[in-house]
């Protein structure tokens, strides 16, 4: 049956619009990683250029294997050289007789170099395994370049031409990169900060994440408990899907099904490479829920004018070890966190002047790096926070954050009905000496 005119306009105009919303983050709405090129020399046929990747994400961070560049090239260019990154294949070449380009490919795909390469082979803000932190995290982390002196291009303006297509992929799929845009050239500063010089030409490329194009099923999911209730409220059932054909009971089974499979017992997340991504698989921890990641949230207890909550993060993934990672929690109560223990802490104001949501990471060189799954695969910390009278209550379920993220994607959390409710005979102001009631139930909830 063919549709009415009209009607083929709003089916398409609203698949545009979900397209869109798809890969919109509603607590960062302007996060994105925007790839920018600037032509800096001409050669005698193309140009030597800067690509510089730069995370606007405020929580999502590239963690190893790191990210892979791609592009296509708009006619029949050539890789010279690179400087602080390397393509994956060179391609062929034959028809080059003396000296041999970089890479011959049409479509070439772009990695960063390891640590410790040779300073000859090093720009700035290249060379770290293709890892950017998140900006909210660590600004100066957020970055990472490489420089390419580009053949067979065009030595001026008008002659040379925008690579097309361009892809991003970060330790596996979820980017959609648009088109490449000429901007105005970019204007650096000299060393010593006293004269101004400017790119020839510049061209930039916005990628946006969808988790959705990322995995079929959530990454994580969330549990909670309290104080004022003996009820532990777990993560559900199949909350990262069951369709997973292999799990280990423990840490002895991870290592026997490594050996199984010809691949060591070290994380894939310490190999760095672009055959790394194939086996890449996670080897989860057997549980329910069957999540790579599992966040606590504990309502631990309750002063005069304070409560106090206490986060834990649980990875049963045996193959991967978080570095860098980072916590979104969105509560009310939020915006009046008096101290965190033992996480990093910033705000993230994502509704004009609303803060409500908060980012927690780990602390350089102490929790930053959340471990494989084992006895040490989790990090935990404790939110204190001043009540505000007109909204704090302990009923129905308000306690507990709305939303939870880790490493940028959304947690599966539990049913609203099931969150653990405050006894009828219980004032709202509970005393905080209740929370033993719980303690034990709470050690055998982390065991699991």
């Amino acid at each position: 049956m063919e549709l009415p005119n009209a009607a083929l306009v709003l089916v398409v105009a609203a698949a545009a619009m979900l397209s869109v919303a798809v890969a919109y983050d509603p607590l960062d709405p302007n996060g994105n990683i925007t790839i920018k090129w600037d032509v800096l020399s001409w050669t005698p046929d193309g140009y030597v250029a800067t690509v510089t990747i730069n995370n606007f994400q405020t929580y999502r961070q590239i963690m190893a294997p790191g990210w892979t560049v791609g592009w296509t090239w708009a006619k029949r260019e050539v890789i010279w050289s690179m400087v602080g990154a390397q393509a994956t294949e060179q391609g062929d070449c034959s028809k080059f007789k003396a000296n041999l380009p970089h890479s011959c490919k049409r479509t070439p795909a772009v990695v960063d170099l390891l640590p410790g390469v040779p300073y000859n082979q090093q720009i700035a803000n290249c060379c770290r395994g293709g890892v950017v932190s998140a900006y909210g995290q660590d600004p100066s982390g957020a970055v990472s370049s490489f420089q390419v002196s580009v053949g067979q291009a065009g030595t001026t303006n008008r002659t040379v031409k925008v690579p097309k297509n361009f892809t991003l992929l970060g330790p596996g799929p979820g980017y959609t990169c648009g088109p490449a845009k000429v901007v105005p050239s970019t204007v650096f500063l000299t060393a010593d900060h006293r004269r101004k010089t400017q790119a020839l030409m510049t061209w930039n490329v916005t990628c946006t994440y969808s988790q959705h194009l990322a995995s079929k099923y959530p990454t994580c999911c969330v549990s909670f408990s309290s104080f004022y209730n003996d009820t532990i409220v777990p993560c559900a059932r199949c909350a990262c899907g069951c369709e997973h054909k292999t799990c280990a009971r423990s840490e002895r089974d991870s290592k026997r099904l490594m050996s199984a499979s010809g691949k060591s017992a070290r994380p894939v997340s310490a190999l760095r490479g672009h055959v790394n991504r194939q086996s890449a698989a996670p080897l989860l921890q057997c549980t329910t829920h069957m999540c790579p990641v599992r966040v606590h949230w504990h309502v631990k207890l309750n002063y005069h004018d304070y409560w106090r909550a206490k986060v834990t993060v649980t990875n049963f993934n045996y193959r991967t070890n978080y570095t860098g990672w980072t916590l979104v929690a969105q509560h009310p109560n939020l915006d009046n966190i008096t101290e965190v223990f033992s996480f990093d802490y910033k705000p993230v104001v994502s509704y004009g002047s609303i803060n409500d949501t908060a980012l927690f990471y780990g602390m350089k060189f102490f929790n930053d790096q959340l471990v494989e799954a084992g006895p040490y695969g989790n990090v935990q910390s404790e939110v204190l926070m001043r009540k505000d009278a007109s909204t704090f209550t302990f009923r129905q379920g308000w306690a507990f954050p709305r939303k939870i993220y880790f490493n940028g994607d959304e947690c599966r959390m539990p049913p609203p009905d099931s969150y653990p409710y405050l006894p009828n005979s219980a004032p709202a102001s509970l005393v905080s000496s209740a929370s033993v009631v719980v303690a034990v139930a709470f050690l055998v909830l982390l065991m699991a």
